[in-house]
């Protein structure tokens, strides 16, 4: 990128910065939205703007007396949203929805500042948040149960069954700071559809569009004739988070994150339901028979949209021998056109990760493998001045390396060659995760034998590991997590099912 268009951008953002700035100040309060109201946090933290370090706001920091206080809201709130009418439900999640759309550019732009992704990758948050708040209030008319045939039995006869689905309870709704908006969603909605008080824990780092938008479904709530209570938010650490997952009174924890602070989360909520939505390296086998055109296309799409920090972005290339160095030459043509800067420039594929932490861990990840026998295949490149690191290939990293066991959350492809498409199935399944991956290949017997082996929450024919749809029941195995998300299917996960058993009438002589 030139130095022309990188000025013109900074330019132009200037005046979407006091936009957000002046509607965020007018919008909603300082503080944080703790019961019906909103309460003063004691202390803020900078968001700074991952690409260049300047200022966004100031955030607040919540504190452990502070989850206390949302807990006994949420508590006491429990019985009255727990009998909301469907119609006041669905009335809310809709009001939410109508809300968050006027508001389209104004949330894509502080996606890009809070977050530093790619402008491109942020319009795509915004557009499945929509799509997860519409879904959530269409399903509510869908939270139903059944007529069970209780007469298969004699003992049954003349007695009348059915299950309906009752709310958990209180949940806990914990976001990583990847898809803060999205990923919020993907809590709130489905928690209010079933009737629940949500209390969202957002990222430290990425706090700021999930306080918006959490303002904006109070006042949907409110003006539908719910409770404010039933959506609170509280920010802070590691102590405020362990108040909030270990309550008793909760019913039930919806985590989004690491696999060790997930693990850690649910042995210390036992016995409370936890959803746990962890990390991944998503592989992507390239069978003898693929288009290696279409093969090639999705690599570099999969591998750097959010400049790789998102848990299905391709982490891992499993290539059949014999097409592994035509695949490397037409990667080789693409990554040419990966552009690497400024993340409100439109043509930015790859910019700053969320932190300088985060991009000196992955830094030290590449070396340790190239280390240990790898090979960089092509050099990173950026022209930006600040510190973005380029997208980077390895090839041929040893077992045993971070860059290939665990989750790298950076701009990395690592490939791999196997002699055949059976070798690269069981190369998937040697990893402790399983959240997505994709394969590759003109069979169906491939696919189908893809679908079967391999132990993933979802398998992609012929399309990115990243692939999505926000209605879809999505969620791993393993080390990858427990539960899925999607509005219907959280939905199941956020209710019990009650069964009712009914003797319709009782003769005086068969009591």
């Amino acid at each position: 990128m030139s130095e022309n268009p990188e000025s013109r951008v900074n330019e132009n953002l200037d005046g979407r910065v006091s936009a957000y700035s002046e509607s965020r100040v007018s919008e909603y309060p300082e503080g944080l939205p703790i019961g019906a109201g909103w309460i003063s946090a004691p202390t803020t933290e900078p968001i700074h703007f991952p690409y260049d370090g300047s200022l966004v706001s100031e955030a607040p920091v919540g504190t452990v007396d502070l989850a206390r206080q949302a807990l006994d809201h949420a508590v006491a709130a429990r019985d009255q949203v727990g009998r909301l009418p469907s119609h006041v439900r669905r009335a809310a999640l809709q009001g939410a929805l109508s809300a968050v759309s006027e508001r389209r550019s104004e949330f894509i732009d502080l996606l890009v500042l809070e977050t530093g992704k790619p402008l491109v990758d942020c319009r795509i948050e915004l557009d499945r948040t929509l799509l997860t708040l519409q879904t959530a209030a269409e399903e509510v008319a869908r939270l139903h149960g059944e007529t069970v045939p209780l007469d298969l039995l004699p003992s049954g006869d003349g007695l009348l069954g059915f299950w309906v689905r009752k709310p958990i309870g209180v949940v806990i709704g914990i976001t990583g700071f990847n898809y803060p908006l999205l990923l919020a969603s993907h809590k709130i909605a489905p928690a209010l559809a079933a009737g629940c008080p949500i209390i969202v824990k957002p990222a430290p780092q990425t706090p700021l569009a999930t306080l918006w938008l959490v303002h904006l479904v109070r006042e949907a709530l409110t003006a539908a004739g719910a409770p404010a209570e039933a959506v609170q938010l509280v920010t802070g650490g590691a102590d405020v988070g362990a108040i909030l997952t270990t309550d008793p009174r909760i019913g039930a924890v919806s985590f989004t994150g690491s696999a060790a602070v997930g693990h850690q989360i649910a042995k210390a909520a036992a016995p409370t339901k936890v959803l746990l939505e962890l990390g991944s390296n998503s592989a992507l086998v390239v069978a003898e028979d693929a288009d290696l055109d279409a093969a090639a296309d999705a690599i570099i799409r999969g591998g750097y949209y959010a400049s790789g920090q998102a848990c299905i972005s391709v982490q891992r290339v499993i290539a059949v021998e014999s097409i592994r160095g035509p695949l490397l030459e037409k990667l080789h043509h693409r990554l040419e056109s990966v552009v690497v800067g400024d993340p409100r420039d439109e043509r930015t594929h790859v910019s700053a990760l969320i932190d300088s932490r985060s991009t000196d861990r992955v830094r030290t990840w590449i070396d340790n493998a190239l280390t240990a026998g790898a090979t960089l295949a092509y050099p990173p490149t950026s022209t930006t001045q600040y510190d973005v690191l380029g997208p980077t290939v390895l090839l041929d990293v040893p077992y045993g390396q971070l860059a290939w066991d665990e989750e790298i959350f950076g701009p990395v492809i690592a490939i791999r060659s196997v002699p055949d498409i059976e070798t690269a199935f069981r190369t998937v399944n040697e990893s402790r995760y399983g959240l997505h991956a994709s394969v590759f290949t003109a069979s169906l017997e491939s696919a189908f034998s893809a679908i079967d082996q391999l132990d993933v929450g979802g398998v992609v024919i012929n399309e990115v590991p990243g692939f999505r749809s926000d209605v879809m029941p999505y969620g791993g195995v393993k080390d990858s997590g427990a539960g899925r998300e999607g509005p219907r299917f959280a939905i199941d996960e956020l209710t019990t099912t009650r069964m009712a058993i009914i003797r319709p009438t009782t003769r005086r002589g068969d009591r």
